[in-house]
């Protein structure tokens, strides 16, 4: 049992009621919301609750993190649950989905049970296990979607692995049709997706192979078409160009249960922000050109694109301080994705509500998250975030274990200032 709350005089942004007004969160001793909206004051205060004046600040539904590499187990010194948790909390994240892509790789029940203890055990936010679609992520053998989904598994992927049988994908999805389970990919054609940044003039530039983006729209198309033809769920993990949302939506007119998501990484940065081969900024799929940036936006504004996700991929120094061609791929971001997409608000570009959906609401939906909402009766998970407040990221100030944000010594405006999960706090600025 946690102590009620009471949070008065804030803007209260909800997706889930297409609500946006001024008023009141109210939350029982449950860690459960009683009331939030314009006239939630109506209710009362709770006998012993904590009542805090929020003037100035705006309450949105905690956001999901749909897409988060962590170490643990096998790689502790880059990310722990814990660590990753603590993270998300600052960045105003209280539900993530972890991938699968660890040592040994989450694709057996007792691998699935372990991820979730330790999340009870050490975590301050929500953790769901995503587990591997194929053993070992080899991409040749499913594993049991059965029972990795009654013990939990929230999804099924291949991390960071794209699947290049396409019978084994088609079973792989009419089995989690059976299971009313997602299955979520990264799309790269393993022959054209060899090179290490976005293939163009600036490539040649540099000297650095280039990925040109039929190497994620052929891989895409396939998927889309298996989908169909399963009637699976199927989201596309993380695209990078126009022709990928546009090959989502015709999918979905056709009458395919598909969604998408992108990296906030690709909504607010692009090819030329590699500058002088900083390897912070090399990311699969590669960051595009400006124009296919500002295409995604739109799409993402529209809805054609679902969600946004951190794409959170803790590397250390061994990893990333190598030349370009030679460095992992992968950024941090679970402390920085709602400050980089308050970019797109800011700008005009995309309206507060949609952005509140696609990291928050939606995900939760796609996935069957307890999460995504500010209605009575829901988990207490909220973020509290002060629009107007600017600040700068710097590396000291960073909580995950590995340092590499695209997104150093960036300017935001925006930050979280509280996050609740289940009512209690678990971050304050």
């Amino acid at each position: 049992m946690t102590r009620p709350l009471v949070l008065r005089n804030l803007r209260i942004v909800d997706p889930s009621r297409n609500l946006d007004e001024t008023g009141t969160i109210i939350v029982g001793d449950d860690g459960r919301i009683l009331a939030a909206g314009k006239d939630a004051h109506n209710q009362g205060t709770p006998d012993g609750a904590f009542v805090k004046d929020c003037d100035g600040l705006t309450a949105v539904p905690g956001l999901v993190d749909a897409r988060v590499f962590v170490g643990e187990p096998g790689a502790e010194h880059r990310e722990t649950i814990e660590s990753a948790s603590r993270a998300a909390a600052v960045g105003g994240v209280t539900s993530f989905i972890s991938m699968p892509d660890t040592d040994p790789v989450i694709d057996d029940i007792a691998l699935v049970e372990f991820m979730q203890k330790t999340a009870r055990d050490k975590a301050i936010v929500n953790v769901y296990p995503a587990a591997a679609m194929t053993k070992g992520l080899a991409g040749e053998e499913m594993t049991e979607f059965g029972l990795l989904r009654e013990v939990g598994a929230v999804c099924f992927t291949n991390g960071r692995r794209a699947i290049h049988d396409t019978l084994m994908l088609r079973r792989a999805m009419t089995y989690a049709r059976e299971f009313g389970a997602v299955i979520a990919l990264e799309t790269r054609d393993k022959y054209l997706g060899n090179g290490v940044m976005n293939e163009g003039l600036l490539a040649s530039w540099l000297g650095l192979a280039g990925v040109p983006r039929e190497a994620e729209i052929i891989p895409l198309e396939r998927d889309l078409r298996i989908a169909g033809l399963t009637k699976a769920a199927y989201h596309a993990a993380k695209i990078s160009v126009p022709e990928s949302a546009e090959a989502v939506l015709t999918a979905r007119n056709r009458g395919a249960n598909v969604s998408c998501g992108i990296s906030i990484n690709h909504l607010t940065l692009n090819e030329n922000d590699i500058g002088e081969y900083r390897t912070f900024f090399k990311l699969s799929p590669p960051l595009r050109r400006e124009d296919d940036r500002v295409a995604m936006v739109d799409a993402l504004a529209n809805g054609t694109i679902d969600i946004i996700v951190s794409s959170h991929d803790p590397q250390d120094v061994d990893t990333k301080r190598l030349p370009f061609s030679d460095a992992e791929n992968g950024a941090i971001g679970l402390e920085t994705m709602l400050a980089a997409a308050l970019r797109l608000h800011n700008s005009g570009q995309v309206s507060l509500m949609r952005l509140i959906d696609a990291m928050s609401t939606r995900p939760a939906k796609i996935f069957g998250l307890d999460a995504g909402t500010l209605k009575p009766g829901a988990k207490a998970d909220i973020t509290v975030i002060d629009l107007e407040e600017p600040w700068v990221l710097y590396k000291e100030a960073i909580v995950s274990r590995s340092k590499n944000t695209p997104f150093e010594n960036a300017r935001f405006t925006g930050r979280v200032v509280q996050t609740y999960v289940a009512g209690k706090l678990v971050h304050s600025a």
